[in-house]
């Protein structure tokens, strides 16, 4: 395309003569139009300064203009990537002679001057990457008859395709990728003549993909996928394109087959084909696509084996086959290859052996076998070329040693091995690996000792997990020398000695969990150097002497377990004043003294100190020197609240309360349910939450077709606007089947809705019902959700301030629910697209369709099954079925997370369970500092400190386990920190 768009300027005076001749305006003139243009815009300055009524004689000096030979026409205007905002002026259809416009890469808006189409000379116009709107339906393009390249990607035009395109006789390259054009792709798209480039990803495009496209016969480059959505399969004639270089239809819902006729496109180079619904087996045929380079099949339904016919691909440099249904074993000819770079065949049900050459080439880079069932030994030629940067090989069934040579692989940046059956020792010098990030070989059978290198300084490991292995020995000192340590996972092994001071080194260090070993000697005092600490575990070991006071510096503490130890003296009190400190466990040690009774301590379960003979303050051991000890004193401390205390009798009496009350109201309801049915069974009733201006009828009117403006697992919801002007949301529920224990969310969403009233939640203002429907009337958000801003087309709309703005209002509106509500009430389904915006880009939480009253403060509550939406349900909700208000705090986290990078929580990654929690631990190690890496490039002018404090609550949020989570209370004040402050 950069062909198209710098031809040498003397072919431009030669078409000049050749295109129709036109009055030529003066210099002068020329120069007004280009001023009245510069007017149209929002310029930062001192862009276009150059642009002025003082030298219009010297417009072919301004900057971005280019004129012909004799300095008397424009031809060439560039004025792209330069931030402008604004509108067009019509008044740009004045330079006749323009064969080149670009304007691409800035925030323009409205409609395009339809005067562009009458250029009689223009051969390349770029508006990409704008916000430009209308339907080009209707635009005169059979005047533009001199056009060959036209480039509208990333913009808001929206309608059907335009036809008229096809008329234009020297068009070859067309872009109408990143809009809204809706209905199916014209079959009359088959008919340009010299159509080399045809991109239409990223629409809303329906129906099948046109046989005819298979005319195209001059195309080199094809993209159909992202935001599509086709029926049917990709159609055989695609087959007949044989100049193709490049087919991308990706995500856009194909089904069906590979069509073997794809063989005969002999001279292509790229084949992206994932995240659809193909099916059937990898077709042999492939294999005749010599000149290949890059094939991504993955995320579909393909089964059977990997055919040898692909052998002949000798030219792939990429291969993804992930999340399909292949069986079989991996081929050796993958691993001879001379040109693969990247495999990732995570998530099949691939066996066998990993081919023992792989990595031979001295050209790979990525390697992705997880969650397959091979077995074997690792391949010990992996990094022979020095180019191995990621390897996950876990949850398989490999066994033997680690390759030596992983030892000596100095690109290498992550390892994921854990889950197998793997022995021997770790290789010398791995864990010192200078790019080295992450490490996970847990659960394995891997021996011996932690080396200790200390001429080693290494820079980058930010997560070690060494669980639940056979290591032994002790803890080396220089461990302190991971001085960008964040995770240290070594429980379960038979590591013995003392803790080293040095550990006091890791200023980074978040989480720390050595139990289930054998350390002995004392807890070291350097510990309150590690001041990020937020969760510590040293339980199940040997350690003597007393608790170090210095745990108290550990600001932000959240988990601390010092259970089955030796630990002696008392418990000191300044640990007891951490506000932070939300579970801590001493217990089944030899502490003695009093139990202190201040701060955090006064909520603790007494399952916390037991086992501690000489600890008083327990109910069974109360402190002799008291007249009541601290217990007694405090009903709290039984673990179980007040109510643990009731006596049983009056338990039972407020039960048997409770179930009468509920028959009386049961009764009350069929009652006059069947009062309603008698008098009509179509009748509309409506329950409001607030003085309305409009009644049933007027709801029941927005239940049409074109008023449909979303539809989920519940319903559909529509657009109406009522009598009085206002816009409302209706959402439509299924009907309760009669018998049915089912509601679809109505009852758990007008019982909690009906109640709220809160800025920062949406608020319900109506539920409209017959015997056949129900409806609830929201609040109409003109913005939509947050997921679609993010997500959609949009996405870069939203800077960074209103991203910011966004997420403590959400944050506000949960801790309304957290903290304010009575009963308590668990969202259960936060996520971005139940986040809703409204005119002022104001957040507020919608959707209580799973929504649950928590009536014990403190308590979890266990589900009959998972509820929630894939990506943001906390860890110990989906293996435990247990929820409470920290579950909201997880997905709320996940939602921080979206804001700061605009990436999706699943799918966005290209790896076996990689979602953007794990990957935004993976890229900034757990540092704040390096939250420029994952900040969301569409994002322009971010205050780094903001971004930093956002992904330090984001981070603190998305906890493994929830005792780790701060409240949404303290997630508001923290945001407060970052930005302006707000109140909950």
């Amino acid at each position: 395309m950069a062909d198209f768009f710098f031809l040498p300027f003397f072919f431009f005076f030669f078409f000049l003569r050749s295109c129709n001749s036109r009055a030529i305006l003066s210099v002068t003139e020329q120069a007004s139009i280009l001023l009245s243009l510069k007017q149209s815009l929002r310029i930062p300055d001192p862009l276009l300064s150059s642009w002025n009524s003082s030298n219009t004689s010297s417009i072919c000096s301004w900057a971005g203009v280019r004129c012909d030979a004799s300095e008397r026409s424009v031809v060439s205007l560039d004025i792209s990537n330069s931030n402008f905002s604004g509108a067009i002026s019509p008044a740009i259809a004045g330079l006749r002679s323009l064969v080149h416009l670009s304007i691409a890469g800035n925030s323009l808006s409205g409609s395009l001057p339809s005067g562009i189409a009458r250029l009689p000379c223009l051969r390349h116009l770029n508006i990409s990457n704008n916000q430009l709107n209308g339907s080009l339906a209707r635009w005169n393009f059979s005047s533009m008859a001199t056009i060959e390249v036209f480039d509208a990607y990333d913009n808001n035009f929206f309608g059907p395709l335009p036809l008229e395109l096809v008329k234009l006789p020297n068009l070859r390259h067309l872009d109408l990728g990143g809009n809204y054009f809706s209905g199916s792709i014209p079959a009359a798209y088959g008919d340009f003549p010299k159509l080399e480039y045809l991109s239409l990803a990223g629409n809303d495009l329906v129906g099948f993909v046109p046989p005819e496209l298979g005319n195209l016969t001059s195309l080199r480059q094809l993209y159909l996928g992202y935001y599509n959505q086709f029926d049917g399969a990709i159609p055989p004639e695609i087959g007949n394109l044989i100049s193709l270089v490049h087919l991308d239809f990706s995500s856009c819902g194909l089904h069906g087959e590979i069509p073997p006729q794809l063989c005969k496109l002999q001279n292509l180079d790229t084949l992206f084909l994932q995240t659809n619904q193909l099916d059937g087996i990898l077709p042999p045929e492939l294999g005749n696509l010599t000149n290949l380079r890059f094939l991504d099949l993955s995320n579909n339904a393909l089964t059977g084996e990997i055919p040898k016919e692909l052998s002949a691909l000798q030219h792939l440099i990429l291969l993804h086959l992930f999340i399909n249904r292949l069986h079989g074993e991996i081929p050796e000819f993958i691993a001879r290859l001379p040109d693969l770079e990247v495999l990732k065949l995570w998530h099949n049900n691939l066996t066998g052996v990993i081919p023992q050459g792989l990595g031979r080439n001295g050209k790979l880079r990525e390697l992705d076998l997880s969650s397959n069932k091979l077995t074997g030994e690792i391949p010990p030629e992996l990094c022979a070329g020095r180019k191995l940067e990621i390897l996950i090989l876990l949850n398989n069934f490999l066994f033997g040693p680690l390759p030596e040579d992983l030892g000596r692989c100095g690109t290498l940046s992550r390892a994921r091995l854990g889950q197998n059956y793997l022995t021997g020792s770790i290789p010398k010098g791995f864990l010192y690996l200078p790019k080295l990030s992450l490490v996970e070989l847990q659960s394995n059978y891997i021996s011996g000792r932690i080396s200790d290198e200390l001429q080693q300084i290494p820079a980058m490991l930010g997560l070690l997990n060494l669980s639940n292995n056979r290591l032994s020995g002790s803890l080396p000192a220089s461990i302190g020398n991971f001085s960008a340590l964040q995770i240290l996972l070594l429980s379960g092994n038979q590591l013995s000695g003392a803790i080293p001071p040095e550990l006091g080194q890791l200023k980074r260090l978040l989480k720390l969990d050595i139990s289930h070993n054998n350390l002995s000697g004392e807890i070291p005092h350097e510990i309150g150097y590690c001041s990020q600490l937020t969760y510590v575990d040293f339980s199940e070991n040997m350690l003597t002497g007393a608790i170090p006071n210095e745990i108290s510096q550990l600001r932000i503490l959240n988990y601390l377990n010092l259970s089955y130890n030796h630990l002696s003296y008392n418990i000191p009190k300044d640990i007891a004043a951490m506000k932070s400190l939300t579970s801590a466990d001493f217990s089944h040690n030899n502490l003695s003294g009093r139990i202190p009774d201040s701060g955090q301590f006064s909520y603790f379960n007494s399952s916390s100190f037991i086992g501690n003979p000489e600890l008083c303050g327990l109910a069974s051991n109360p402190c002799k020197f008291s007249t009541s000890s601290p217990l007694q004193s405090n009903p709290r401390h039984s673990g179980g609240g007040l109510r643990s205390q009731l006596p049983g009798k009056f338990k039972l009496l407020f039960a048997l309360g409770l179930l009468a009350c509920s028959v009386v109201f049961a009764a009350t309801v069929a009652i006059k349910t069947r009062s309603m049915i008698r008098k009509t069974s179509k009748a509309w009733k409506l329950t409001t939450f607030g003085k309305l201006h409009f009644g049933a009828d007027d709801v029941a009117e927005c239940l049409k077709e074109n008023c449909v403006i979303g539809s989920g697992g519940a319903g559909v919801v529509y657009r109406g606007t009522m009598p009085s002007g206002e816009q409302v949301a209706v959402k439509r529920l299924l009907g309760i089947n009669k018998g049915s224990t089912h509601d679809n969310g109505l009852t758990a969403e007008i019982q909690t809705l009906g109640k709220i009233r809160h800025r920062n939640i949406v608020r319900l203002l109506a539920f409209c019902t017959n015997r056949e429907t129900n409806l609830l009337v929201y609040e109409y958000m003109p913005n939509g959700s947050l997921g679609e801003m993010l997500h959609g087309k949009r996405g870069g709309y939203l800077n960074w301030n209103i991203r910011l703005r966004i997420a403590t209002e959400a944050a506000r509106g949960l801790c309304y629910l957290h903290h304010d509500c009575c009963p308590l009430i668990l969202h259960r389904d936060v996520k971005s697209n139940n986040i809703l915006l409204d005119n002022n880009f104001e957040a507020h939480v919608a959707d209580f369709g799973l929504a649950k009253f928590l009536r014990n403060t403190g308590a979890s509550e266990c589900m009959s099954a998972i509820a929630g939406s894939y990506g943001y349900i906390a860890p110990e909700y989906a293996y435990t079925l247990k929820v409470d208000e920290k579950s909201d705090v997880y997905s709320y986290g996940v939602v921080l997370l979206e804001l700061i990078t605009g990436r999706r929580p699943v799918g966005d990654f290209g790896e076996e369970g990689l979602d953007i929690v794990q990957w935004a631990k993976m890229v900034t190690n757990w540092s704040k500092e390096s939250v420029v890496k994952i900040l969301d490039r569409r994002l322009a002018d971010v205050p780094l400190e903001e971004a930093m404090q956002a992904f330090f609550v984001g981070m603190l949020c998305v906890q493994e386990r929830s005792i780790e989570r701060p409240t949404m209370r303290e997630v508001v004040l923290m945001l407060e920190q970052a930005k302006q402050p707000y109140g909950c």
